[in-house]
């Protein structure tokens, strides 16, 4: 079984708590902060509500109208408390401080493919704004501050907009592997990229 499958979402530590990219309109601008345990709820949340909008057709709807909620509630507050947080990163993106998205890092031990983007999801009503690319830097950064020059992550055959999205930002193709989730057998795309 594939490592926790981000499907394309423990902590970043940045340069300070804050950053902050202003966006391109009027709107607000986007800032990231480092994830804490007390934040599970809030990143399951998210990352529910991102699934339910984005596996509708590819995952059963009794799966994402039921359990996925507390399926990703548990997950978030066992993951946040596991040890070995010094291998993982999570940071929470923020749109004048509501929050918006995350994405999480994490060191693969004896990994052939590099550090694994486990999750990078931004909530379905603030996508196309530059969260996603802001979350993404924020993983490249973590990942070179570890010394490490490559970054992997697993995303649901059949999500072409995150699929898309990462082949604008440079990520390759790299495979194909059987996973399980929502009580399907499904297929993950395996995408690599080579930091600079």
């Amino acid at each position: 079984m594939i490592a926790p499958l981000a499907l394309l979402a423990v902590h970043f530590e940045l340069s300070s708590p804050y950053m902050t990219v202003p966006l391109m309109s009027n709107a607000s601008a986007l800032s990231l902060r480092p994830a804490t345990t007390l934040d599970a709820d809030l990143i399951a949340s998210i990352h529910a509500a991102s699934w339910q909008a984005t596996y509708r057709g590819l995952l059963p709807d009794a799966f994402l109208d039921g359990e996925v909620t507390r399926e990703r509630a548990a997950y978030w507050q066992a993951r946040l408390n596991a040890p070995g947080a010094e291998r993982r990163n999570v940071v929470i993106a923020e749109r004048a401080g509501e929050p918006i998205g995350f994405a999480c890092v994490e060191r693969q031990p004896d990994s052939a493919w590099g550090v694994l983007l486990d999750n990078l999801h931004a909530l379905p009503g603030h996508q196309g704004i530059g969260v996603g690319k802001l979350l993404m830097q924020a993983a490249v950064d973590w990942t070179r501050a570890q010394g490490e020059s490559r970054l992997y992550l697993y995303v649901l055959e059949g999500n072409t907009p995150a699929i898309g999205f990462y082949e604008r930002q440079g990520w390759k193709f790299a495979g194909a592997e059987p996973d399980h989730m929502g009580g399907v057998d499904i297929t993950a795309l395996r995408y690599v990229y080579q930091l600079d």
